[in-house]
């Protein structure tokens, strides 16, 4: 076998390897939770020893984050399927996409539970790399392009603002509601309720 033959059958091996650990993560995270993740359990799940792990990934944290960008990257295919055939040539279309919008992130956050509160309640001890925050700025652009046929005087700072508001208030009630708080809006008002909400903050700018 050729040295470039062999490179290639151990690329494809960690990146076998990569994607199993991932799946193993994912598993172990709806189960129990991101804070059940332990190293050594890993390892035994993809038949590697703890060593190896290390080769594979640098740390967890760095595993968490790879975890982090496969679930969102779901989320933007989930927006995508659901929105792209939406027009948004008047202010009502483009209103009506943003609800489709915001109903699909709570859909998504529903059935992806734990992955999706892991997002948010990932803490790292170094900064966010920057394709990590990518991956996290990506998905504005789903509400932002409605946003902008709504609001076509904001430039493109104030419109990401505008949208990064927007999507506070819906995940906002979304992850108070999921949590069945106190204060929570009933779950099955969820979908109204946000729908409501995105309605009247864009007529609160006509």
């Amino acid at each position: 076998m050729s040295a470039k033959a062999i490179s290639t059958a151990t690329a494809d091996r960690r990146q076998a390897q990569l994607e199993a650990l991932i799946a193993a993560a994912e598993k172990r995270i709806c189960d129990s939770g991101m804070h059940s993740l332990k190293a050594r359990d890993l390892a035994a799940d993809i038949g590697v020893a703890l060593g190896g792990l290390y080769n594979i990934v640098q740390d967890i944290d760095a595993l968490l984050l790879l975890v982090s960008s496969r679930t969102l990257a779901r989320l933007g295919e989930a927006a995508q399927t659901a929105t792209a055939h939406l027009p948004v040539s008047t202010r009502a279309e483009a209103i009506d996409r943003l609800v489709m919008v915001a109903q699909t992130y709570l859909t998504f956050a529903r059935e992806n539970l734990p992955l999706w509160r892991m997002i948010f309640e990932l803490r790292l001890d170094s900064p966010l790399p920057d394709w990590a925050a990518q991956d996290q700025l990506r998905l504005f652009r789903h509400i932002a392009e409605p946003l902008h046929a709504i609001m076509p005087e904001l430039d493109t700072v104030a419109l990401t603002v505008r949208a990064r508001t927007l999507f506070a208030a819906v995940h906002g009630i979304i992850s108070i509601g999921l949590e069945e708080r106190l204060i929570a809006v009933p779950a099955q008002k969820l979908s109204d309720e946000i729908a409501w909400l995105v309605r009247s903050a864009c007529r609160a700018h006509a």
